[in-house]
């Protein structure tokens, strides 16, 4: 094979899971993402005649779509039932449907309570009206999977009646996940070998966690189409992921396709926000920690020679490679930290950092880049972290049916502070206060990108809260943690950390890094 086509459905079956709902905005940029950027080749963005948000979103999508000359790249999900899906597709301007049909035995008879032949005739009767609406059709059919085990001679039937009319594909759905590789590549091979003039894609589900391995079996069986989602979302457990499938097809099947690798962290990210499902942090290709060595034995084989790299380098997908700190890290992890921060210690301080990164690791305590610093202050004793900015009280209240309120002041570069705002939660309050006093010394201020609030588990109302705040400034990500019996005060202690951070590496440096540092 040359080439692989990738349709993605995330705006569609993505939407599936449980608890995602995305608006029409929301569809919008994301179907823009996928198709400009990402570059998958086509996209399934609703069902139709599902709810009237659907019918906005697929307007607004079908309109950007064709300003751009794609619309023969969206596509919405069809049913078997006369006109009424055609017309709301048609008046929702798109022009490919995707066909919902039945592809086992099991699932006609039980369901529809049809005979093949009634269900080929309705099926016709679409078709024939889509022509006529000059709509292209493709065709799932639904429960494939089952049908190759239960129900063969009808699947057989059934490509075979649909080769011979006005459809563009023919969708391979593993509708209910059950299928292993050795099946997949026994089914998908007994289809396109008989029908080998025929588009066959392959739609996965990851019930039993082999979505990625079933979506390689078929690719090696000639299916020329394979369905993704981002971030993996999907009913139950979800589709294959888009990352896994990019990472397969490119360093593994190496076949030609056009999605473009250092684009994927963006959609991953953005599909993240919307849909309020966060990345697993171990999630390949687009986790928090894929790119992250912990062993202090693997910091030190990479600083002789990449001795721990593999193919997927993290700048492939718009990454950068990270050194975990904790009860692993060896001095090597250390130093690579340090270097990140600028700073340089000698072979007996380093020793004693490393030991006390240890013993935190041991107490089951995060160590970030950041905390470096404040580490080396405690440890060395001399003065190495000094804090600027400096929190010299707060108050916050909250009352019914009133905003928030937040009064504080603060000493920057022994000059106080004072400031009051209003906002529409206490910490939006503080900070709102806070940057009113950067405004008035125009001091340039980061952007909030990540809020993370964590208790422990089996915790109760007065245990510790963590909160993690990912911040950007100057093209530079920062990662603070703050804990406190309070989310608040956490989150205000994460943040006059990140503040001095900022401050001490403009007053060290006499200029700000612009290189993307992830920390």
């Amino acid at each position: 094979m040359k080439k692989i086509e990738i349709m993605d459905t995330t705006l569609r079956d993505g939407e599936q899971t449980t608890g995602v709902s995305f608006n029409d905005s929301e569809k919008l940029a994301i179907a823009q993402m996928l198709l400009e950027e990402i570059r998958v080749n086509r996209i399934e963005v609703a069902s139709a005649r599902v709810s009237e948000g659907e019918f906005r979103a697929v307007k607004r999508i079908t309109a950007w779509a064709r300003s751009k000359n794609m619309l023969d790249r969206v596509e919405i999900l069809c049913f078997v039932d006369g006109t009424m899906s055609l017309d709301w597709v048609v008046e929702a301007g798109a022009k490919v449907i995707n066909l919902l049909t039945k592809g086992s035995l099991k699932h006609l008879e039980g369901q529809l309570r049809k005979t093949p032949e009634e269900h080929f005739s309705d099926i016709d009767k679409v078709i024939e009206e889509a022509g006529k609406r000059g709509i292209t059709v493709n065709v799932y059919l639904e429960d494939w999977s089952n049908g190759m085990i239960h129900s063969p001679e009808y699947v057989f039937r059934m490509i075979e009646h649909l080769s011979k009319r006005n459809v563009k594909r023919i969708m391979l759905p593993d509708t209910l996940g059950i299928l292993n590789p050795e099946q997949t590549l026994e089914f998908c091979q007994a289809v396109t070998s008989r029908f080998p003039d025929v588009h066959f894609d392959y739609h996965a589900h990851n019930d039993y966690d082999l979505a990625t391995a079933n979506v390689f079996a078929s690719i090696r069986a000639g299916v020329k189409g394979v369905h993704t989602t981002v971030n993996g979302l999907g009913e139950r457990a979800g589709n294959v992921p888009l990352s896994s499938v990019m990472g397969i097809l490119n360093d593994h099947l190496k076949i030609e396709n056009d999605l473009v690798e250092s684009k994927l962290f963006k959609v991953s990210k953005m599909v993240e926000l919307f849909s309020g499902l966060r990345i697993p942090a171990n999630k390949p290709l687009t986790g928090e920690y894929v790119f992250t060595q912990c062993c202090g034995v693997h910091a030190d084989g990479d600083d002789k020679g990449d001795l721990y790299f593999n193919d997927l380098i993290p700048e492939r997908f718009g990454r950068l490679r990270r050194y975990a700190l904790g009860k692993t890290s060896g001095k090597a992890s250390i130093k690579k930290n340090l270097d990140e921060l600028g700073i340089t210690l000698s072979k007996e301080d380093l020793d004693k950092v490393t030991q006390r990164v240890i013993e935190l690791g041991d107490m089951k305590e995060t160590v970030t880049t950041e905390d470096l610093p404040y580490i080396i202050s405690d440890v060395l004793k001399n003065g190495t972290h000094e804090q600027s900015i400096k929190l010299i009280n707060y108050h916050l209240s909250v009352a019914k049916g009133l905003k928030p309120v937040a009064s504080m002041s603060v000493c920057i570069d022994n000059e106080k502070h004072t400031e009051t705002a209003v906002g529409d939660g206490q910490y939006d309050a503080f900070m709102k206060a806070m940057w009113k006093i950067y405004e008035r010394l125009k001091k340039p201020r980061p952007v909030l990108t990540d809020y993370l609030v964590t208790i422990p588990p089996g915790g109760k109302t007065d245990a510790l809260v963590e909160t993690t705040i990912t911040w950007e400034y100057q093209g530079v990500e920062y990662k603070t943690r703050g804990l406190d019996a309070d989310q608040t005060g956490a989150a205000i202690k994460a943040t006059m950390k990140m503040l001095n951070i900022i401050a001490n590496n403009e007053l060290k440096t006499g200029t700000v890094r612009t290189e993307k540092m992830s920390i």
